[in-house]
């Protein structure tokens, strides 16, 4: 059983981004593991395990424009079927 079924990922293109207040938002805000916040303060990849993929897109989207979206469905890859 995969516990968190949903890996979201993203890039996000802003001004004034910092990876570390994000990091923080999502610890404090969202259920979920493997975090990955990289990237500079224009472009920042998000990579994430959640069950509700569309609350990291929401909050994402507030910071900036969101592109280069994926939300791959683990528990189907794991399964053999496509994600």
């Amino acid at each position: 059983m995969i516990e968190f079924r949903y890996d979201t990922q993203l890039l996000i293109d802003g001004e004034d981004l910092d990876e570390d207040v994000i990091n923080q938002y999502f610890r404090d805000h969202f259920e979920g593991d493997s975090l990955l916040a990289v990237g500079d303060d224009e472009t920042i990849k998000i990579h994430f395990h959640t069950n509700r993929p569309w609350e990291i897109l929401e909050y994402c989207r507030s910071l900036g424009e969101i592109y280069d979206i994926v939300v791959e469905d683990m528990d189907r890859q794991s399964r053999g079927l496509k994600g």
